[in-house]
């Protein structure tokens, strides 16, 4: 692939692994250990640049002190989230919340809203960790992508596509904890983007949304691409 290309390799539930156009490499809620479909290379990763969390839950953030100890990566996290990040021990925590923008270089990343909860477990309790987030990632090669973390449809997915203009948008689409089919496509097109990576499908029995499903309601979007993944399949931009 040519050099200004960006890959996204799922690698199940919410999380992706990302190279960018220069080479700089990025897991977004990367659960790793108890994640039935990750990945080998991301279950054996030793260095990455950059971690963001959308939220705290298990299957997003579960690994969040193992992961930043092991790759030595710059994290980013909302303001709670970071905090007990910090309190565990992780060095190079960012912290962000909502309408918040923070540069990594020549990546921008903005934190949005998601309409979801938000927990990180310590032992048998639960510990609030902050409101979920969306992110909006501008690469160095200028294009701008929209991971919507675990969410349901919101009507402001219109302000997003409005201020920030992303052009793949990463949702969820698998129901019981987050959007269905149904939701999704409504979050399509308040979105107006025409490439779309569907999450959160698939890896468990409850998670019964296709990509099929959600193309079959956008079946009047002309030129729309439903990306029909697996877990550790890669799509390039």
């Amino acid at each position: 692939m040519a050099s200004q290309n960006i890959s996204f390799t799922w690698i199940g539930f919410g999380g992706f692994y990302i190279k960018t156009s220069t080479g700089k490499e990025i897991l977004i809620d990367p659960w790793v250990k108890n994640n039935p479909v990750c990945p080998e290379f991301v279950r054996n990763i030793e260095k990455v640049d950059f971690i963001f969390f959308t939220h705290a839950h298990r299957d997003h953030a579960e690994d969040a002190v193992w992961l930043a100890q092991k790759t030595g990566a710059v994290i980013l996290a909302g303001w709670e989230l970071a905090f007990i990040l910090q309190r565990r021990g992780v060095q190079n925590v960012v912290a962000i919340n909502k309408g918040g923008t923070r540069k990594f270089g020549d990546i921008t990343v903005t934190a949005v809203h998601a309409d979801h909860s938000s927990s990180f477990i310590d032992g048998d309790q639960l510990l609030y960790g902050g409101e979920p987030m969306g992110y909006i990632i501008k690469f160095e090669n200028g294009r701008t992508i929209y991971h919507a973390g675990d969410t349901n449809v919101f009507g402001d997915m219109a302000l997003i596509a409005e201020l920030y203009e992303p052009e793949i948008a990463l949702i969820p689409i698998g129901d019981a904890y987050t959007m269905s089919p149904r939701e999704a496509a409504k979050a399509v097109r308040l979105l107006n983007v025409k490439k779309v990576i569907p999450t959160h499908f698939g890896v468990l029995d409850i998670l019964t949304g296709r990509p099929t499903e959600l193309l079959s309601l956008l079946s009047d979007v002309h030129d729309l691409i439903v990306h029909d993944i697996m877990p550790g399949d890669i799509i390039f931009y």
